[in-house]
């Protein structure tokens, strides 16, 4: 879709074009409400500072959409098509880094009682590996910040791969 289509589009139609991207109602809502943008850079900002910080239960409910690291994302849904390129940019892992990765998911959801997001566009699953061990250290204070920032990351990603100026 490009920019001005996204400006003109009706209120449904911007959410369902926002929703893939975050689904944390508060962020589709401030960033419908604010159109129209001037530039697709005015776009990406505005998602990078609309709904900071994100609540506890806002980062719950949007981690309830991610698939754990090295998983695929299941169904046909554009958020479902949107992490399966973004983990397939991973490439195939050896069985040692799988087997790490997947031992890794298992102990930071014991502690942190949620599953490990992390943006995984751009990253090796060895990077993602070394994050996933580091972030084991964090109090849980740490990580729902870090997570925000994933998750803002992710969002406008998504958003920029979904949008054209």
């Amino acid at each position: 879709m490009h920019l001005n289509e996204f400006n003109a589009a009706g209120r449904d139609e911007a959410d369902a074009t926002l929703r893939p991207c975050l689904d944390i109602q508060r962020w589709v809502d401030g960033l419908a409400d604010a159109r129209p943008y001037p530039s697709l850079d005015s776009l990406l900002d505005a998602g990078r500072l609309t709904a900071n910080p994100f609540t506890p239960a806002e980062i719950d409910a949007a981690l309830a959409h991610h698939p754990r690291i090295g998983e695929r994302a299941q169904g046909n849904s554009t958020e479902a098509k949107l992490s399966q390129a973004e983990q397939a940019g991973l490439g195939e892992a050896d069985a040692a880094v799988a087997r790490a990765l997947a031992d890794g998911n298992r102990a930071y959801e014991e502690k942190f009682g949620q599953v490990f997001l992390i943006r995984a566009a751009g990253r090796s699953r060895e990077e993602i590996l070394a994050a996933l061990n580091t972030r084991l250290t964090h109090t849980p204070e740490e990580e729902q910040e870090i997570i925000g920032q994933q998750l803002r990351e992710i969002a406008v990603l998504r958003l920029e791969g979904l949008i054209e100026q």
